[in-house]
């Protein structure tokens, strides 16, 4: 059996980065560096476990099989449109992509996004990603165009948003790479500062665009298994094309390879470039509201699933410092 991570446990401090202050010159210049080039070369980034040798490569996707809905083209509308969006980052030299939501929170002045923690942080160079920049509503974003050197951010819908601070916990930053304690660590958050098109908050653009909340709730304390969820992405690998919001609806378990220690969403075949993209239990499919459970994180190949970590106390402190930022490590 091959585990395919999409990339991260206990009371550990937790690892906190600057991306540049809130200053307005640093978000116009991450925004004008993504050019239409640069985004046209963002691989997902994602890697395949084999849980007998222990060893990690790179991977394109995984293969995945049948469920409830196993990862179709969401055409329903609502707030997870714009709520769910498509990551865009730097680490050790390449671009990649991930998913990410926007969530609730009482920051002033700032939003903040739920990612995979390996949509955050570098576990080999123990270094965080440069470059952060999330897109909401990316369903609407043309495909871009490999040879352009204009700003691909401002030919989509609503712009871009660059993270001020982004957060992991250190139960994956010392993890020493994908393993047993790094899956159940994978787990990172963004703050967002003002940006985008209109140079407000992301959560204040899609209150307006949605006539309500622009984000979704978050819950921090692990839930029972055997109930129905909503899981969401941008997958980028295989026969996905990495522009098209798409979900899963399926009975969310424990990973019985992983001692029942994180969830199974069944079902689930989503790609690489999902991981990072929010798992949601009582979404309501006319609305587009729920409440986030979990992230997208990691599957096995041959087993139609995904698998993300249990939000917990850990969570919650992660959490808590993207709320007020800053380049720290929090805790003992």
């Amino acid at each position: 059996m091959v585990l395919s991570l999409l990339i991260v446990f206990g009371s550990l401090p937790l690892l906190t980065a600057a991306g540049g202050g809130g200053a307005r010159s640093e978000h116009q210049r991450i925004v004008d560096f993504w050019t239409h080039a640069r985004v046209a070369q963002a691989q997902p980034r994602d890697f395949v476990f084999d849980p007998t040798t222990h060893q990690y490569r790179p991977a394109a996707g995984k293969p995945g099989g049948s469920g409830v809905v196993s990862g179709s083209s969401w055409t329903k509308g609502g707030a997870i449109d714009g709520s769910e969006g498509k990551v865009l980052f730097q680490m050790d030299g390449s671009y990649w992509v991930c998913s990410a939501t926007v969530v609730t929170d009482s920051a002033n002045g700032r939003s903040i996004v739920l990612t995979a923690a390996h949509c955050v942080y570098d576990e080999v160079n123990h270094a965080f990603a440069t470059n952060w920049t999330f897109i909401p509503d990316y369903d609407a974003a043309p495909a871009p165009l490999s040879t352009s050197s204009t700003a691909y951010c401002n030919d989509t819908l609503y712009g871009c948003w660059t993270a001020a601070a982004l957060t992991v916990h250190n139960g994956y930053a010392t993890a020493g790479g994908f393993n047993d304690q790094a899956v159940l660590y994978d787990w990172g958050f963004a703050a967002l500062g003002n940006g985008g098109k209109t140079g407000t908050l992301v959560e204040d653009v899609l209150d307006n665009a949605y006539d309500g909340p622009g984000t979704q709730a978050i819950v921090f304390a692990p839930q029972s298994f055997g109930f129905t969820g909503h899981a969401f992405g941008y997958p980028a690998a295989q026969r996905y094309k990495g522009n098209d919001l798409t979900y899963c609806k399926g009975t969310v378990d424990g990973d019985p390879y992983n001692s029942d220690d994180t969830y199974r969403f069944n079902g689930c075949k989503m790609t690489g470039g999902s991981s990072g993209g929010g798992m949601l239990f009582g979404f309501n499919e006319t609305t587009g509201y729920g409440t986030l459970f979990s992230n997208n994180s990691y599957g096995y190949s041959g087993v139609s699933a995904m698998h993300g970590p249990f939000f917990n106390a850990n969570t919650l402190a992660t959490y808590n410092a993207a709320l007020s930022g800053g380049n720290d490590v929090v805790g003992d």
